[in-house]
């Protein structure tokens, strides 16, 4: 009996470990496969741990791919390459081959990335000899990540929260993996993003990039600011962020239609309309400045911008606008607000661009920001902080530096009753002395300085850079060409925008226009007044205009920045001489003929025309240091006119190639050349040469193993558009500017702006 017992107690252990093993069996056999990550996925997300995804094209750009041709487009590529490159994945284990990457990533392949990136995650994923060749299941690879984030200097991860606008599933013309959010644009390269649209999730994130969604928070939304041009009982159609969207409308929508050409929040549930809140409150006044987050205007102050955010030209064809063509200076605009934030800008009208802003820079053009400013009021005038005004007196003075208590109110505007009268700057030196401006002056503090912005008329202004950029006492219709130039480079400047942050359009240096550094003459006055309101213009547009001091005989054209001719067709290059004209000078032996030489020309008596110099390959060793002891200089590349564009240093320990026209004067230009002008006459302490119509001959090494280039030149300036002493030329000859004009710059016309 014991006996029994004791035999039926030994089976029924021994079966229990025998029906378990059973029953895993039964179950690992019938239970699916938990779903891996793609080796591209799991790679990407690696990558841009520590590197932007442009990053790794650039570097792609610059390196052999590991992947064969056909391969080498697929949009993991780079991603892969990237690792290749780092050593975290191996082409032993994970071969660069497109069934490679769109296969599932293995436990051995992760615990491989993992020990890579950080060692001591080495094992972390539970390797064996059982699973080492079996896909790692997502959730465990995002586990492993998370690990590898946590223990990574510099990561560029984070976790957002997101509403999806669109992609290129309900967005014509997307770019292939791109998705619309409340957040902007965001690439998502081997992702599902489809079903979360109009959907708010969580997700990874580096950069602009989307690694993983984390989960599904609501499918409600609500779209900040959308711009209604269209609604009907049925749906909806706007602007949400920067897509066109249909959307469906909810049966419980009254009156539809009223919506049309609106600004609106909408409230989306599971992809229906639900709700839509107008707003219809809207100020009016001059910006001041435009930052990222907040625009100021004038009896406002900064005010903060609405998510989502929009600009919509209201008169002429409807468009959506960007932010940088919100003008400051200028009041074309009414601003949609709510909640005490700018929803939405309406451009209602063109600007009329009789006005502009420079930002008056430092002493000797040195900064764009002011320790101190004093000012001497020579008319009486109002002094407007925010909504207070106080006058201010003749003969009055004020003195401002950072920490100011006025300052403090935000940006002080000082208006003189008699603009023309003008507000003299005492903490400033120009070639004048103390200079005076016209219009008015504004101070505000930025970072622990003082910004000086001058609001003048675009006229007033022109009367202060014409003798500023040319002689006034060259022949008036030259001066008259040099007004309408420099009225046209001011229309587009105004337009550019490029100081928008600070509240202006230009500065006062030789970084635009070079403004109010000498006194005014009625000659170069009288050329302003006598092409009141004329610019140049191309085909129905201003064109971007350019000039120079001294041609060498000939222009170049306007691809030397890397333009396209085809977009400044105007910008052609000639010959300045009676009858223009184009060269063939881009080959080395003809160019050295012709600069050697002094051909007849319109500018060919000014001392610029032709100029020469002397460089040492010592002195140029102190700017390139890493290619050996310098033993040549070849012009391999010149463009229209002959202008050097790609120049090759050959040293004993190598080759450097420079490119483009301003460094070539910059690497072989240094204070300590004396430059011969063919007058006789000599120049030094300038930094870069003259001009970059250049031919380099050099003799052979002294005893010390210096090499001596000579550099023959002509030209004083980028070469492109017109030439200012070719204007004089041309205006003594008896041209008009008109025809100056038309010689310079191929096929514009003269228009008056209305």
């Amino acid at each position: 009996m014991g006996s029994a017992r004791k035999r039926r107690m030994m089976g029924w252990l021994l079966g229990i470990p025998f029906t378990a093993v059973i029953l895993i069996a039964v179950i690992w056999l019938l239970e699916p496969e938990r779903e891996g990550i793609s080796r591209a996925s799991a790679c990407r997300a690696a990558a841009l741990l520590t590197a932007s995804a442009q990053q790794c094209r650039e570097e792609a750009a610059g390196a052999d791919s590991y992947f064969p041709a056909g391969s080498q487009d697929r949009w993991y590529a780079v991603y892969m390459d990237c690792l290749y490159r780092r050593g975290w994945i191996s082409q032993e284990l994970t071969p660069a081959d497109e069934e490679t990457a769109e296969g599932f990533l293995t436990y051995e392949e992760a615990d491989y990335l993992a020990a890579q990136a950080a060692p001591e995650l080495e094992g972390y994923v539970g390797l064996t000899r059982q699973n080492r060749d079996r896909p790692i299941p997502e959730e465990q690879w995002w586990y492993l990540y998370d690990a590898i984030r946590q223990r990574t200097e510099n990561c560029l991860v984070t976790e957002e929260t997101l509403q999806i606008f669109g992609t290129p599933d309900n967005v014509e013309d997307a770019p292939a993996w791109t998705a619309y959010t409340n957040r902007g644009s965001f690439g998502f390269e081997g992702l599902a993003l489809s079903p979360y649209i109009d959907r708010e999730i969580r997700v990874l994130v580096s950069g602009q990039e989307i690694l993983r969604v984390v989960e599904l928070v609501s499918d409600q939304v609500t779209y900040k600011n959308v711009w209604i041009f269209s609604a009907g009982e049925e749906a909806i159609t706007g602007y949400v962020g920067a897509i066109t969207r249909r959307l469906p409308v909810n049966k419980t929508i009254d009156d539809p239609e009223a919506m049309t050409s609106q600004l609106a929040d909408v409230t989306l549930k599971a992809g229906t309309v639900e709700k839509v809140v107008l707003k219809k409150d809207t100020i009016h006044g001059k910006i001041l400045s435009v930052r990222e987050d907040s625009i100021e205007i004038e009896g406002y102050g900064q005010v903060p911008l609405d998510e989502n955010f929009g600009v919509y030209k209201l008169y002429g064809e409807f468009r959506r606008q960007s932010m940088s063509e919100l003008l400051v200076g200028y009041d074309s605009q009414e601003f949609v607000t709510a909640d005490g934030k700018l929803c939405a800008a309406l451009t209602v009208r063109e600007f009329n661009a009789d006005t502009i802003r420079v930002l008056i820079m430092s002493e000797g053009f040195g900064s764009l920001f002011h320790d101190t400013v004093e000012l001497e009021f020579l008319s009486g005038g109002t002094r407007i902080i925010g909504e207070e005004e106080q006058e201010f007196f003749p003969g009055e003075t004020v003195t401002l530096s950072p920490g100011d208590p006025i300052l403090q109110e935000g940006r002080v505007i000082y208006q003189p009753e008699d603009p023309e009268a003008g507000i003299r700057v005492r903490s400033l030196e120009r070639s004048q002395g103390m200079p005076v401006y016209p219009g008015r002056l504004e101070i505000t503090e930025e970072d622990g300085a003082l910004v000086l912005i001058n609001e003048t008329y675009v006229e007033d202004y022109l009367k202060r850079v014409v003798p500023s950029e040319m002689p006034a006492s060259y022949e008036k219709e030259a001066l008259k060409a040099q007004a309408v130039c420099a009225r046209t480079y001011a229309y587009r400047q105004i337009q550019g925008n490029s100081y928008r942050q600070y509240g202006a359009h230009v500065d006062d240096s030789t970084n635009f226009q070079v403004y109010n550094n000498i006194q005014t003459y009625e000659s170069s006055n009288v050329a302003v007044n006598e092409t009141y309101g004329k610019l140049l213009f191309y085909e129905g547009e201003a064109a971007e205009v350019f000039y120079f001091s001294t041609s060498c005989g000939h222009t170049t054209d306007g691809t030397i920045w890397g333009a396209d001719l085809s977009d400044v067709p105007y910008l052609k290059g000639t010959a300045v001489r009676e009858g223009g004209g184009v060269l063939d000078l881009t080959s080395n032996v003809v160019f050295s003929e012709y600069i050697k030489s002094c051909p007849a020309g319109y500018e060919s008596g000014f001392p610029m025309y032709r100029w020469q110099t002397q460089t040492t390959s010592s002195r140029l060793e102190e700017e390139i240091s890493d290619i050996g002891t310098i033993t040549k200089i070849t012009m391999r590349e010149r463009s229209v006119g002959g202008i050097g564009m790609v120049m090759e240093i050959e040293g004993t320990g190598g080759v450097r190639t420079i490119q483009g026209e301003s460094r070539i004067r910059s690497v072989l230009g240094h204070p300590d050349l004396v430059i011969t002008r063919q007058d006789g006459t000599t120049v030094s302490g300038w930094d870069s040469l003259p001009s970059a119509f250049i031919a380099v001959e050099r003799s052979e090494p002294d005893e010390n193993g210096v090499t001596v280039f000579t550099i023959y030149g002509g030209g004083y300036g980028h070469g492109v558009g017109m030439s200012q002493n070719g204007a004089q030329g041309m205006a003594q000859a008896g041209m008009n500017y008109k025809e100056i004009l038309e010689f310079f710059f191929d096929g514009i016309t003269i228009e008056e702006l209305l």
